[in-house]
């Protein structure tokens, strides 16, 4: 194998979100993936410290696109309908991109700068979008909270084949997001809750 040219580092994670997603995020290597883009391997570390230093690269990657999906779902709406949308866009994105979505939840060093400043990035998306229900201080956290384990149960749930019965998942997703939203209501209209 001959050095490709022009080798950079947004080459080389697309090229490992591509087998993460249709292999699984557990069977890249730096074998394969150098395999995959036709280059020795000691060529990538170039770019990536080892495995763990892509692993970390991975995972921020796909934070990065995590985010710019939520985000574009998010322009032009306000309150329940962008809080409809960025959950929608998040559970597409699990859904279209599995093994890169199981990259950002095993980032192997969560307390990383880089890993945060993303992840800050989602949060304050999501504070943002839920800034419309007039939550403040810790009612605004708990409902991130609640919003982030409610969309990445559904994901992880689905991912491995949880829901059994056949219903259509779509109404069901809807279903939840409902109901989050009924209780941000409730939780409004009775601040002690979390008091």
């Amino acid at each position: 194998m001959s050095p490709r040219i022009g080798l950079d580092l947004s080459t080389i994670l697309q090229a490992a979100a591509e087998m993460a997603d249709s292999q699984g995020l557990d069977e890249i290597t730096l074998a394969s993936l150098a395999q995959k883009l036709d280059i020795k391997s000691p060529s990538l570390y170039n770019h990536v410290n080892g495995l763990p230093g892509l692993r970390k690269k991975l995972a921020v990657y796909g934070l990065e696109q995590l985010l710019d999906c939520m985000t574009h779902a998010a322009v032009g709406r306000s309150g329940a309908a962008a809080v409809h949308a960025i959950s929608e866009a998040y559970i597409s994105f699990a859904r279209s991109h599995p093994g890169l979505y199981d990259a950002t939840l095993r980032a192997p060093e969560p307390a990383d700068m880089e890993i945060q400043k993303v992840g800050g990035d989602i949060v304050d998306l999501a504070v943002r979008v839920l800034h419309a229900y007039d939550l403040q201080g810790d009612a605004a956290i708990h409902a991130v909270r609640g919003l982030r384990s409610l969309l990445h149960g559904f994901a992880s749930l689905e991912q491995r084949g949880g829901f059994g019965l056949p219903l259509d998942l779509d109404v069901s997703f809807r279903l939840l997001i409902d109901t989050f939203l009924a209780g941000i209501e409730a939780m409004k209209q009775n601040p002690e809750i979390i008091a």
